[in-house]
């Protein structure tokens, strides 16, 4: 009986820790002491002792979301299955989001709907820190200060499902134009196993247009059905979340949307992200006339599907031009060879001449790229009138001038309209630096088309997305008493139809947004102005520290600028610390910076600047003796000009420039695997979280700050967790609990002072 008895508590304790890793913030089941049972009937018994917790798996999680002007619905479906052999009885738990409100609740047994109850923050605290104590997981604590819905589950059958429906509604806040929508989607800290299916569908419905529309959490697809109506989407299988779902829009029925943001810390300077958009439907007089050329190789190593694709591509962008334009085509091997000498007005008859011209090129020769853009930059050209050069090629400049700095001072010299020179690589076999050069040159971008893409599919992706200039030659002013400085993009792109263009840097000062820009609309200059009450915040300000997604977008945007002037332009030292710093402190790990970090808190360790167990990923590498090999032949790689490393280099340094979301933010991340101290295989990138605006590291041991190597000789403050001290640093300091919510060992900065959790 004795035996029994301790069985029972064994099993109760596993499961207990086992519930606590299945919980959902949009809903979880905890299991209490005593509430598991025989099942109905005689069921095979697991193997003794038990070897493995049993977590509630997830076979589906989907949300859909309703917004109608600032009225938001959100409605859960999901299911829970219960892999275990025993009858259980657990609490559903809902942490309730600020504001939110309950408008149904959905759970049958037999037939019979389960009863719940809201209880409010004080209590809901209570219930959290209760399951800390019992040596949980502790990642609860993230909730603390929200009330939560509960009910009672019983019986939970063995080996069986149970279907959950929950939703609630909300009044969205509106701050100068800009809504936002949260949705409590961080899982992977409580979740033993991925969740099978996870999608969320959000659909806006607006009084006025929706303008700008981002989400900087979560790679969506989104879809606009009018002026006034967006559907947003977001599914992944087999996946463990590990933040929450962000979204923000703008409504007005001005000609130009405008959403601006900002974070500030402390004393150090603020953040801002900026938003412009044209909306969904520019009307046809605000689309610019454009004139543009098509250059296309055709030596002889483009032959077969190659050029099967590309004429198909080239194809679709003629049949695609907009009533106004001017076009040329030009073909290159050996030589170049235009197809009207000149630009041309887009009428039936010249559109059937371009297309017996595309159909007969044939694959033959070398790689003329000189007298191919000599030609291209050589069109007489209109004032007034936004010139684009599309330019394809798979080889490097064979014929010709070949050298690559004399051409790219050829190339800038002849360059006297201030045209954009849009490259596309195809193939591994290309001088990578030479076009992307040539496209940063023009403030224009790059594309490279691997060998198992379709040229057809990237060209005509892309033509379709430059195919109607809106407003061009952009520049901007912030107003008095700000100070704007390492903006990026570092050149402004032009803004197409159904596009926009996200901004993100730091600022001086603080107050009202008055914002200038001015660019060209067809042949005239134009001027926009925005205002915004208080949109560059200060330390003081009630939610100046709310979007603190800002800092590691922005930080990504520099680090991909810094780490292309090291490939382009050569290494340098002070570019090198810089890309290392930045790296570290806001989390943004790639193959390239990581061994950049690995060498740097190395050298600090044996210069005794920081202590061996404060390094971020010092441990990592101990663990696996690997890892920093591969780091530093990532990085070795940089600046090489061809081949498939180049390429993706070349690609992924370019995400970094324009990167809009976190995932954007962490590329190169299927490369950053490694074994942990157990053997177990992990993956960098998916180690770090933000919180409070800078990167938190899971080392193996603990979680660490990257603001704790700042701190020189700075003693820590142990607290054990879950002890009397535990709880009253979690009373006194509430922003500790989106620490302490990581783990039960920890070592953290807040306010200024080290702390230091331990089990």
């Amino acid at each position: 009986m004795v035996r029994m008895k301790v069985i029972k508590m064994v099993l109760v304790c596993l499961l207990l820790a086992a519930f606590s890793q299945a919980v959902y913030s949009d809903g979880f089941i905890v299991v209490p002491d005593g509430k598991i049972f025989p099942p109905p009937r005689p069921r095979p018994m697991p193997p003794h002792p038990w070897p493995t917790p049993f977590p509630l798996e997830v076979t589906f999680h989907k949300v859909n979301v309703n917004i109608d002007g600032q009225a938001a619905v959100t409605a859960i479906d999901q299911e829970f299955y219960n892999p275990t052999n025993f009858r259980l009885e657990g609490y559903y738990l809902f942490p309730l989001p600020v504001n939110a409100v309950i408008k149904k609740f959905s759970m049958f047994v037999d037939g019979k709907e389960m009863s719940a109850e809201l209880l409010d923050a004080l209590k809901a605290r209570q219930i959290y820190e209760d399951i800390v104590r019992r040596q949980l997981d502790p990642a609860l604590l993230e909730y603390v200060g929200q009330g939560v819905f509960r009910a009672r589950i019983f019986p939970i059958e063995p080996l069986s499902k149970k279907r959950v429906k929950i939703s609630y509604s909300e009044i969205l806040t509106k701050d100068n134009r800009t809504v936002e929508y949260l949705y409590p989607l961080n899982t992977e800290k409580f979740s033993s196993k991925p969740l099978k299916n996870v999608s969320i569908e959000v659909a806006i419905d607006s009084p006025e247009n929706i303008k700008n529309i981002y989400c900087p959490t979560h790679k969506v697809e989104i879809s606009r059905k009018g002026n006034q109506r967006v559907v947003v989407g977001y599914e992944e299988n087999e996946v463990k979340p590990d933040r929450d779902f962000k979204l923000y829009y703008s409504t007005d029925n001005e000609k130009l949307g405008f959403s601006l943001l900002s974070y500030k810390k402390g004393n150090e300077d603020g953040y801002f992200f900026l938003s412009l958009s044209p909306g969904f439907d520019a009307k046809e007089d605000e689309i610019a006339e454009k004139d543009i050329t098509f250059v296309l190789d055709v030596s002889g190593s483009t032959a077969g599907e190659k050029m099967k694709q590309a004429k198909k591509a080239l194809l679709f962008c003629i049949e695609n031009l907009n009533k106004g334009d001017r076009f040329e085509i030009i073909r290159f091997s050996t030589e170049a060879e235009a197809l009207f000498r000149g630009f041309t007005a887009v009428t039936e008859e010249n559109l059937k001449r371009a297309r017996e011209f595309i159909e007969n090129l044939q694959a033959i020769g070398g790689t003329n790229i000189d007298e191919a853009l000599t030609l291209a930059l050589g069109m007489k050209k209109q004032e007034g009138r936004p010139y684009m050069v599309v330019f394809i090629t798979d080889g490097k400049p064979t014929i010709g001038e070949t050298d690559e700095n004399r051409l790219l001072k050829k190339i800038e010299s002849q360059n006297t309209s201030n045209l954009r020179i849009f490259t596309f690589g195809v193939g591994n076999d290309i001088n990578t630096h030479l076009l992307d050069k040539i496209t940063e040159m023009t403030r224009a971008f790059r594309s490279y088309i691997s060998p198992e893409q379709d040229i057809e599919v990237e060209i005509s992706n892309f033509y379709s997305k430059v195919q109607s200039p809106i407003l061009t030659d952009i520049a901007l002013s912030y107003g008095k008493g700000i100070n704007v400085s390492k903006i990026y993009p570092s050149h402004l792109p032009d803004l197409f139809k159904g596009s926009s263009i996200t901004l993100l840097g730091r600022y001086q000062g603080h107050g009202d947004a008055e914002v200038v820009l001015t660019g060209r609309v067809k042949d005239k200059e134009k001027k926009f102005e925005f205002s915004a009450s208080g949109a560059f915040v200060s330390p003081g300000d009630k939610d100046s520290e709310k979007n603190d997604f800002i800092p590691a977008l922005w930080a990504a945007r520099r680090v991909g600028y810094l780490l292309d002037q090291v490939r382009l332009h050569g290494e340098d030292k002070e570019l090198v610390e810089e890309i290392t710093q930045l790296a570290r402190t806001y989390g943004i790990i790639t193959p390239y910076t990581s061994y950049l970090i690995l060498e740097d808190e190395q050298n600090n360790v044996r210069r005794g600047v920081i202590r061996d167990e404060d390094q971020t990923l010092g441990q990592i590498a101990r663990a696996d003796d690997r890892f920093a090999g591969r780091s530093r032949s990532e990085y070795e790689s940089l600046p090489d000009k061809s081949g498939a490393p180049s390429v993706q280099t070349s690609k992924e340094v370019q995400a970094l420039n324009y990167a809009a979301s976190y995932d954007q933010a962490k590329q190169g991340g299927s490369r950053l695997d490694y074994k942990d101290y157990e053997g177990k295989a992990r993956n960098l990138a998916q180690e770090v979280r933000n919180i409070q605006g800078r990167a938190i590291y899971n080392t193996g041991k603990l979680w660490i700050d990257s603001h704790v190597q700042k701190q020189k000789n700075q003693q820590a403050r142990r607290i054990q967790f879950a002890s009397t001290g535990y709880f009253e640093l979690l009373k006194k300091e509430p922003l500790s609990a989106q620490f302490l919510a990581l783990g039960k060992n920890i070592r953290f900065l807040l306010n200024n002072i080290i702390y230091e959790i331990y089990e």
